[in-house]
């Protein structure tokens, strides 16, 4: 059981993952660095071992699979997660873990967007595809996250143990960030410097697939999380085209009194149904939606209960 974990998802970065731990050991000398190695064919494992890592191995390939792996097996009062491109300055890290333990944050962003992000980053797509996201997850779920994508991050043990990781790639960010929104989870951001990665080290985001699926995620999530706004929303859309395709079939049948056209007439039937039948789709799906966030307050309550019993209710770790 540690005061502070420091968790490191790695595949491939032998070039910057000795200078990473180096710099976390620096920054945060009381806490214990994870680093877990997802199939790696260079020596990322050996040179993080060697800069004083607990070197810990992922096989299912994916960060998402990883940080899964993470979750499961380290027990510590915070948690931080930072990447091992060495794209994350470890000046921050103490701020970071202090909202955490201080501060009571569940979840503390390390916002890239705010400062050197868009200067450093030499793949347009990806600023553009920050952006996006940041816009569609604030606007649909109405909060202020400054960076959705990040992947330096800090946890209370209470997120760690009841975040549910479905992700198995790079939407896992997106999921973490939905998740703490959600259920009402205290969220700070702290902006960090961003440094793109050094000349030879290459990104294992893939902008489109990955994007496409982070996209995918958000949908995914707004309508598990809101199905009233989303099912609402089919029901309106449909709703709206059929009132659209009416308007010439009763204009007609004021002027003639006949309906010449009844395929269009059926057509706007079956659609006024659909809509009907996705609000009433969204209302049921609501109520069990609630249910859940009622069910969540309850465990989270039995992880505080368990976090007290392993670090003490002052903070100190118990026996």
């Amino acid at each position: 059981m540690d005061k502070i974990a420091v968790l490191i998802p790695c595949y491939n970065e032998e070039q910057t993952i000795a200078k990473v731990v180096a710099d976390v050991r620096s920054a945060l000398p009381d806490a214990v660095v994870y680093v877990y190695d997802n199939n790696s064919t260079d020596r990322t494992a050996e040179l993080a071992e060697a800069a004083g890592a607990v070197v810990r191995y992922e096989y299912n390939q994916g960060k998402g699979n990883v940080i899964r792996r993470m979750f499961r097996e380290i027990e510590a009062e915070c948690y931080l997660m930072a990447d091992g491109d060495d794209t994350y300055p470890m000046d921050c890290a103490r701020e970071m873990t202090a909202r955490v333990l201080e501060h009571n944050a569940d979840m503390v962003v390390g916002d890239r967007l705010s400062s050197t992000y868009f200067a450093e980053n030499k793949r347009p797509f990806h600023n553009f595809g920050n952006s996006l996201m940041r816009f569609g997850i604030n606007r649909l779920f109405h909060t202020d996250i400054k960076d959705i994508m990040t992947g330096y991050r800090a946890f209370s043990y209470e997120f760690v143990k009841t975040f549910p990781v479905f992700s198995k790639g790079f939407e896992i960010e997106t999921e973490m960030t939905i998740h703490a929104v959600n259920y009402h989870m205290q969220i700070e951001n702290v902006v960090v410097e961003y440094r793109d990665r050094p000349e030879g080290s290459v990104s294992k985001l893939n902008t489109y697939s990955d994007g496409m699926k982070v996209i995918r995620k958000m949908v995914q999530l707004y309508k598990n999380y809101k199905p009233l706004r989303f099912f609402g929303a089919i029901c309106l859309l449909l709703v709206l085209v059929a009132l659209i395709l009416m308007i010439p079939v009763f204009r007609e049948y004021f002027i003639t009194g006949q309906v010449p056209r009844f395929p269009t007439l059926i057509v706007c039937g079956f659609l006024t149904l659909a809509g009907i039948q996705s609000f009433f789709a969204g209302m049921i799906l609501d109520v069990m939606a609630a249910k859940d966030r009622r069910d969540f307050e309850y465990r989270l309550n039995r992880i505080s209960v368990q976090k007290r019993s392993l670090f003490g209710s002052d903070g100190s770790h118990g026996d």
